[in-house]
């Protein structure tokens, strides 16, 4: 059995009480649900009942046979898949078996959800006063990481625009997105170079900022510390900061703060 539900817990308990169980099978079926086994991979499906939102897959060291062993795990489980740090190759094979699964390319994102039958209403993805998540790009340099946190927000099922290179270098790009930015339940900002476009940004929305250096930048850059040391003494107040091209923390965190105010 992978994966259980309030329900089925309760029709399990109701087992062990007429004694059609005795505790030691109980306490299995439960342990056994709660996680799966596989090859090179113990996998959480209990994570769901506890954090809101499946386990999310981190593909960049993993075989294709491992990632195609978790996403059957998971679709068996009737939990929808994200996998981040993908590479097309790996893509190009796991398609194979799962056609229905969708490859962001730039964000390096492997998705499958078509299966899921969510027993929640739909998400209205254009809602008249916008409360979603807004993401922000300082430059088209910093996209990829900005295409990996859109992704994640749109597997946890809430609404996400994205305002792209208006970074600090052009004033004049960001006031016209300031009232988009103001109806956001929470804005992710992605900046390298020095980091600065959280603060302004901050300085404008009465919301939780999320900030993400990335290691966009020339050599003293060092690989995204510049930016994210600027970004970590931030004056704006309403300012927080995840790691260096960490888009899917961004995402996530987001998607959970959306899902808050919601």
């Amino acid at each position: 059995m992978h994966g259980m539900d309030k329900n089925s817990v309760y029709e399990l308990a109701k087992r062990l009480v007429n004694d059609e169980l005795d505790a030691d099978q109980f306490l299995g079926t439960l342990q056994s649900a709660m996680a799966a086994e596989l090859t090179d991979t113990t996998l959480d499906l209990d994570r769901d009942r506890r954090c809101g939102y499946p386990e999310v897959v981190y593909g960049e060291s993993k075989s294709v046979q491992s990632l195609t062993d978790i996403f059957k795990c998971q679709i068996d489980s009737l939990q929808p898949v994200l996998a981040t740090r993908v590479s097309m190759a790996k893509a190009a094979e796991l398609v194979k078996t799962f056609p229905d699964g969708r490859y962001n390319e730039l964000g390096r994102t492997f998705r499958i959800d078509s299966h899921i039958q969510s027993s929640e209403a739909p998400v209205d993805k254009t809602p008249r006063e916008f409360s979603g998540v807004t993401i922000v790009t300082a430059g088209t340099s910093d996209l990829a990481v900005a295409e990996e946190a859109r992704e994640t927000v749109d597997w946890m099922g809430y609404p996400c625009q994205r305002i792209q290179d208006v970074g600090v270098a052009g004033p004049h790009r960001l006031p016209k997105h300031v009232e988009t930015l103001r109806k956001s339940a929470v804005v992710v900002v992605v900046a390298g170079m020095e980091g600065a476009l959280p603060s302004v940004v901050g300085g404008y929305v009465a919301c939780p900022v999320i900030a993400v250096p990335t290691s966009v930048g020339y050599g003293a850059a060092f690989g995204g510390v510049a930016a994210l040391l600027g970004m970590l003494n931030s004056c704006a107040a309403n300012v927080t900061v995840v790691n260096i091209d960490a888009g899917f923390k961004a995402g996530y965190l987001a998607g959970l703060i959306a899902g808050r105010c919601r």
